[in-house]
């Protein structure tokens, strides 16, 4: 019986070994499993796939959090989710490309348009010195070119021949009193009688019944009615706008004394009016380099500076004009053309971000700046603009991280949201 019970002892402590054995091999198999299953998961960077970690953590060229290459649940990519429960109109999750602000020195420049129009500092008026009757006129259209001393019209008037008829009495029955005489004469040269004329009613003795008049200028001829003097609007002319156009002023019209009849501009000189928006008002200053285009002639570009800055803000569009005098000798501008400007205003120090980085929400402008895995809605200052940048003043630093393109973020549901304007 004591045989027995040992060997049935025997056999239990074998197969007990044999247990443990088993065991012991099978807990060392999903060690290994587990260590190789650890080693075979690499984290990478959404934005740079070239970097791969055996670990968590964040990449070591965008800061961005690294996420598991394998497609395995990313437990350690920081995306909780109370992170993606976020509002969108303040947070976004994404992988659109991240740059930071540059800090460097830039040329800057400024584009307008506007158009071209007459110097009204060229521009005089014809007005009749004394009351008449046009007995003759030689000027047929508007924009007929006269040179000074050409004449214009002649007029019968009868205050002219009483003054002429006065001068000629006084010469044949009061040759002494020169007094009376001269101050005649001075009268009739006053009211716009040239030296030559009054010298020939003196000599002939007969006054002059239809007197000529003669241009003290030289230019275009403009009618009050079709004239620029403000020199600020364009005149919209119709489409069949004749060359040709009949002036008021026609033969046989009486005209009052001091009554404008003609305005004599010189189309040698021109200026273009640009308007230039509010927000690159504070960049302009005089004299500096404008270089003008014409749509309607390809090719040509003039050169010139900024000679005048209006100091007043129009009233619908809130933009401010300058002028650039400009020579046509050659007749080559043509008034009310449309001209392109590029202004260059100088360099400038400071951040600056592309354009499409930047939402313009009127008077908010937002940028989308990096905070670990999400984009968020933030408030920023901005200075000059030109065609592909923005200045930053105030709101980033050279080390912050946002979104290149600030719309491709912007959800066209709701509103943006940030600290500045909750």
């Amino acid at each position: 019986m004591k045989e027995k019970m040992k060997a049935i002892n025997i056999i239990l402590s074998a197969i007990l070994s044999g247990t443990m054995l088993l065991t012991s091999c099978s807990d060392k198999k999903k060690d290994q499993a587990t260590v190789q299953a650890k080693s075979d998961v690499k984290y990478t960077c959404p934005m740079h796939p070239q970097i791969l970690e055996d670990h968590p953590g964040s990449c070591p060229i965008c800061g961005m959090t690294l996420v598991k290459k394998s497609g395995q649940a990313s437990e350690g990519a920081g995306i909780s989710l109370n992170t993606i429960l976020q509002p969108v109109n303040s947070s976004v999750i994404s992988t659109i490309n991240a740059i930071t602000p540059e800090q460097k020195e830039t040329l800057t420049e400024i584009s307008a348009e506007g158009y071209l129009d007459f110097d009204s500092r060229t521009f005089n008026n014809i007005a009749s010195r004394f009351s008449g009757r046009i007995e003759k006129l030689y000027i047929k259209y508007a924009f007929q070119e006269i040179r000074k001393g050409q004449r214009i019209f002649d007029i019968y008037s009868p205050d002219m021949v009483t003054a002429q008829q006065d001068l000629i009495y006084l010469i044949k029955n009061s040759a002494q009193e020169t007094a009376l005489i001269n101050s005649a004469k001075q009268k009739l040269l006053l009211q716009g009688m040239t030296d030559e004329q009054v010298n020939q009613v003196i000599k002939t003795e007969t006054p002059f019944y239809s007197l000529p008049v003669y241009s003290p200028y030289e230019g275009h001829v403009h009618d009050v009615a079709h004239s620029q003097m403000s020199g600020f609007k364009p005149i919209e002319m119709p489409s069949d706008f004749p060359n040709n156009l009949p002036l008021p002023i026609k033969e046989g019209m009486y005209v009052e004394k001091g009554q404008n009849l003609f305005n004599v501009v010189n189309p040698h000189m021109l200026w273009a009016i640009i308007k230039i928006d509010k927000t690159d008002i504070a960049h302009l200053k005089l004299s500096q380099p404008v270089k003008l285009t014409l749509p309607d002639i390809p090719g040509k570009a003039i050169t010139g500076r900024v000679n005048f800055i209006e100091p007043t803000l129009r009233d619908r569009d809130k933009t401010v004009s300058i002028r650039v005098y400009l020579d046509n000798m050659d007749h080559s501008l043509k008034v009310n053309s449309l001209v392109k400007a590029t202004i260059q205003t100088g360099k400038i120090s400071g951040l600056w971000i592309p354009r499409e980085a930047v939402v313009d929400l009127g008077r908010t402008k937002v940028v989308w700046l990096k905070k670990g895995a999400l984009f968020q809605a933030h408030q920023v200052s901005i200075g000059t603009v030109d065609e592909k940048e923005v200045q930053i003043k105030s709101g980033l630093a050279a080390t912050d991280s946002l979104a290149s393109n600030a719309q491709y973020l912007s959800d066209s549901e709701s509103f943006i949201k940030t600290k500045g304007n909750e």
